[in-house]
């Protein structure tokens, strides 16, 4: 088990901060550094699985999520499922909407094939900024007949509000900034 402090200090040693990135003001934060690195992996997955003790299912949200699922999947011994941008699985799907800050986004997960009802679900994601899409990935696997348990975020950027848009979901962050 990796204490909080020394795991926020690794995950901060391995980001990379990247200038006016998407856009002029935007100081993004790259992670890949992180996920490249074994021993990051390794602790971060750690980390977010003991965050999503007692799930029987892992959501990994559209794409880096997949990545950090499927390695807290893994080490909890039970299935991952994709939370997808619109378009990208075959019908049928469930599907939920949430506002963006220019326009809006739609987020999809099966609705043949994978059992949700009943099930108990942690969401697991790269970063927290706004909690849009968070949250919306936990209204569509409620609406799909989840018990979404708790959600797990490796980086959250807390002055953009993220973590009361997705209360009173239970959230941990390894590293808040």
């Amino acid at each position: 088990m990796t204490a909080p402090d020394e795991i926020a200090k690794l995950v901060a040693s391995l980001t990379r901060e990247v200038a006016d990135f998407p856009e002029p003001g935007v100081q993004f934060k790259d992670l890949t550094p992180l996920f490249a690195d074994a021993r990051g992996l390794s602790r971060v997955t750690d980390a977010l699985a003991e965050a999503a003790s007692g799930a029987t299912l892992i959501a990994g949200i559209d794409a880096r999520g997949f990545l950090l699922g499927a390695a807290v999947a893994i080490r909890l011994g039970v299935g991952v499922l994709a939370v997808r941008k619109a378009g990208k699985l075959p019908p049928p799907v469930h599907a939920q909407t949430y506002k963006l800050e220019y326009g809006t986004a739609s987020l999809e997960i099966p609705a043949d094939g994978v059992e949700l009802s009943g099930r108990r679900v942690a969401i697991v994601d790269d970063v927290l900024a706004t909690g849009g899409t968070l949250a919306a990935t936990a209204r569509l696997l409620t609406m799909a007949g989840a018990d979404v348990i708790s959600a797990g975020v490796v980086l959250e950027l807390s002055d953009l509000g993220g973590r009361a848009a997705v209360a009173p979901l239970p959230l941990t962050a390894l590293r808040a900034i």
